[in-house]
């Protein structure tokens, strides 16, 4: 089994930072994609950010000059670093995972349980 735990979410002022880890552990021969989504009550999920295992990324327009996503292939973890957060970033993070777990297998994508993110003065 694979498991994604997330850590770093919290309350924080509008103009704050934080920083979401995702660890990635249990058997796997090699992480893809991973990226993080995000879910406020009442809406469905958006996608977030996303890095390739070369270390490529990409985000949703709304985060772009605020959000950087990095990863750690020898940790197996990938980061959110949060900065000038607004009011509407508040929602619960899930991290994501495209991963191999047998030689020549199809990719299987994994989801943490989520962290909660709440921007409020």
């Amino acid at each position: 089994q694979v498991q994604l735990v997330e850590s770093g979410g919290g309350l924080v002022q509008p103009g704050g930072s934080l920083r979401l880890s995702c660890a990635a552990s249990g058997s796997f021969l090699s992480i893809n994609t991973m990226g993080w989504y995000r879910q406020a009550p009442g809406k469905q999920r958006e996608w977030v950010a996303a890095i390739s295992s070369s270390g490529n990324s990409n985000y949703v327009d709304s985060v772009k000059g605020r959000f950087t996503i990095s990863r750690d292939n020898a940790k197996n973890t990938v980061y959110l670093q949060m900065n000038s957060l607004k009011p509407e970033d508040t929602a619960v993070y899930y991290c994501n995972a495209r991963v191999e777990v047998m030689i020549k297998g199809p990719e299987y994508q994994y989801w943490g349980q989520g962290t909660q993110v709440t921007v409020s003065s």
